[in-house]
Formats: structure tokens, sequence, C-alpha cells
């Protein structure tokens, strides 16, 4: 094996399918566990600002195991504890649907709720009060205020916690390595595995990975000047 050489990882079309697998794969458990994190923290705020006493202690609960718990510690215990404990018929389909996947899909989307739901209620609680007063002067219910008044201001706040906690969830979707998912990271180690191309193989993983991160974050900076008129009135 010679000096560096980046043509023989590019070149070589079963390491580009590899990669390609890869990427489809860290994007379906990025996507999954994002839509997965998005909707239960919605859930989890709706809870917390409920009239229910016991739902603020609860999300509170749920909040402080997710963000003191190292996130490959719980990948580890739903891949290597929960999926053992399942019946094994369900156990069965799971590993013929790609259980690995399913379960980071699973750990990560969990884990992230918690950083959403916080991202969700600051931005909500930034909106003054005075925007749900005026809002029922002018005939909103609570709801209908809620809705149309003091969610979009808030959700609009949110936004940029809310992208920069979506980029780290595509970086950690390279944890699910440990549980054996086929995605981008598993692929740069299987290739180096099978090349010997230790640097030329992590470089094109680096560069992906920065690529993509780019790309999440610019379509973030894009919404974020569509949702604030000011900005928009700026530029």
């Amino acid at each position: 094996m010679t000096g560096f050489d980046l043509s023989a990882i590019l070149t070589n079309s079963d390491y580009r399918a590899m990669l390609l697998h890869g990427i489809e794969t860290t994007f379906a458990i990025y996507v999954g566990s994002w839509l997965l994190a998005m909707t239960l923290a919605i859930l989890l705020l709706a809870f917390r600002m409920s009239p229910v006493r016991i739902g603020e202690p609860i999300v509170k609960a749920y909040i402080s195991y997710h963000r003191n718990v190292p996130t490959l510690v719980q990948l580890m215990l739903w891949y290597f504890g929960i999926f053992t404990l399942l019946p094994q018929g369900l156990a069965n389909w799971l590993t013929d649907h790609n259980a690995e996947a399913i379960f980071a899909i699973i750990g990560l989307g969990l884990c992230q709720a918690a950083y959403f739901s916080e991202d969700l209620r600051s931005g909500l609680r930034s909106v003054s009060p005075g925007q749900m007063e005026a809002a029922k002067a002018l005939g909103h219910g609570y709801i209908s205020a809620l809705r149309f008044v003091v969610m979009p201001q808030g959700v609009r706040n949110a936004l940029p916690p809310l992208i920069n906690h979506s980029v780290s969830l595509f970086k950690n979707s390279s944890l699910a390595i440990v549980v054996g998912a086929s995605e981008l990271t598993h692929a740069v180690k299987e290739i180096e595995n099978l090349s010997f191309r230790t640097f030329e193989i992590y470089l094109v993983g680096t560069v992906l990975y920065l690529f993509f991160s780019l790309i999440i974050m610019g379509a973030g900076a894009y919404l974020s000047m569509r949702a604030d008129p000011a900005r928009r009135a700026r530029i």
C-alpha cells in the first residue's frame, strides 16, 4: 500500500455502495428519531401545561433522566436490555425488519424529546403574557389564543435551539454503530477494515458529516428567516 490515495476509496464501486447505504440508513434513523422526538416533545409540553397536577413532576423526571444519562448508555439499554425482554415473536419480527435501526430511532427519539420539549417550553415562556390577554380581548378563547397567537410566536422563538439540537441529533445518529446499525459511521469502519486506508476513509466520513450538518443548519437558518418578518424586512 502506497501513501495517501483518496481515489482508492472514491473509485471503488463497492465502497461507494457501502457509503451510499450508510448515508441512507443515517437519514432514516435521523428523520425517524426527529419525528418521534418532536411528536413526544409536543405531548410532553401539553401534559406539562395541562391542569393535571402530576404532569409537572412526571415531565421533569423524564427530562432529568434523558438529560443526565448518556445517550450511548440509553441506546445500549434499549438494544441489549429491553430488546431481550420482548416476546419471541415480536423480537423475531424486529430482527427481520432491521431491529438495530428501529431501536436506534427509539433511543435517540426518546432522548431528544427531552431537549425539544425544553426548547418549546422556553420559546413559549419568552412570549409576553400580554399577548394572551390581548388575544382574549379580541374575542379568542384560551385554546384559540394559544393556537393562533401564542404558539406561533413561541415556536418562532424556539427555532434557534431547535435547529441546534436537530443538528446534534444528526451527529448523534453515529452512536447507532454501537448497536450494529449499518449507518454512515458503520460503513466507514467496514471500509477501513477492508481497505486499510484509515486516513482516507475517515476523511471522507468527516467531510460527509460536515456537508450534511451544514445543509441542515442552512435549512434551519432559512426557516428562521422566513419565520421572522422583522429579519426579512432588514434583508
